[in-house]
């Protein structure tokens, strides 16, 4: 059930990657940002209303601002490179996020993590290359904010796990959109351009998916740790060639198809391992 609802977190965000790129033709990226945050928020607001303000009480705000300092920077830098390279590439450098989840989670808790999901980690990695097919040149800007993006993202995700263990899924969402709402304004305001008509219903949509994908997401965590779910956000790398190909009319390669196969064998790899015990010290 974890890795289902995972799954389809990440279709509605190869969606939300999708409406950025088309959006962008019409805003900028600190604008995206906050309409996306902010017609999340707007949705919440009556939930959170319908179930009263203490419900929203909560003893780890520290926690929930930094799951929104995370998101809010990775979505910029996402949308960010989106403007700058293919769909495509910003996409598989941010999802590569699973790889650093696994030493997130020792450092944090000192659980040791199964060589399998290491394993299979590396061989997602393995298939994200394939795709990515690098030629040996420097990144560029795009393709460096997309890097920073995966890193942000992937302790961003690990927060979500965290908070799931104490915070219902209503507050875990209303803390975050309401926060990163509030951190997009200055961006906005920023990097501030005129918004077109046209814009309105790409923009609405962004906001709806994105919400969807947090909802499925956080209710995925539920059912497994972040760890193990991480891989299966590899799904978006797939999703997002499709759309690609649909879309804008680039077929995948025969790298791009290896390169899927690896990423989906690794991801179910590392689902199927399990978290190795730690071990009693013995030096004391």
């Amino acid at each position: 059930m974890g890795a289902f609802l995972t799954t389809a977190a990440f279709f509605c965000v190869a969606l939300v990657g999708t409406l950025a790129k088309v959006s962008g033709q019409y805003t900028s990226t600190g604008v995206l940002l906050l309409f996306q945050n902010a017609v999340c928020l707007l949705f919440l607001l009556p939930a959170a209303w319908r179930d009263g303000w203490r419900s929203m009480r909560t003893q780890v705000v520290g926690l929930h601002l930094l799951r929104a300092v995370m998101g809010t920077g990775c979505w910029y830098a996402l949308f960010f490179a989106i403007s700058q390279i293919p769909l495509a590439n910003a996409t598989l450098l941010t999802y590569s996020a699973p790889l650093w989840m696994p030493l997130i989670a020792w450092a944090v808790t000192r659980v040791r993590v199964a060589a399998a999901t290491w394993l299979g980690a590396g061989v997602g990695f393995v298939g994200v290359l394939l795709v990515l097919q690098p030629q040996g040149r420097g990144f560029s800007a795009g393709e460096l904010s997309a890097l920073a993006g995966a890193l942000l993202l992937a302790v961003a995700m690990m927060s979500v796990r965290w908070l799931g263990r104490t915070e219902p899924a209503l507050r875990i969402l209303f803390y975050y959109f309401l926060l990163s709402t509030v951190l997009s304004v200055p961006i906005a305001l920023a990097d501030w351009q005129p918004t077109e008509p046209a814009a309105w219903p790409w923009l609405v949509g962004l906001g709806l998916t994105q919400l969807l994908s947090q909802i499925l997401i956080v209710a995925a965590y539920r059912y497994a740790s972040a760890e193990k779910l991480g891989p299966f956000i590899y799904t978006v790398i797939v999703f997002t060639a499709v759309i690609d190909w649909i879309v804008w009319g680039h077929r995948p390669t025969l790298f791009t198809y290896l390169g899927m196969a690896l990423v989906i064998g690794g991801g179910l790899l590392a689902v199927r391992a399990k978290s190795v015990p730690a071990q009693p010290d013995q030096t004391g």
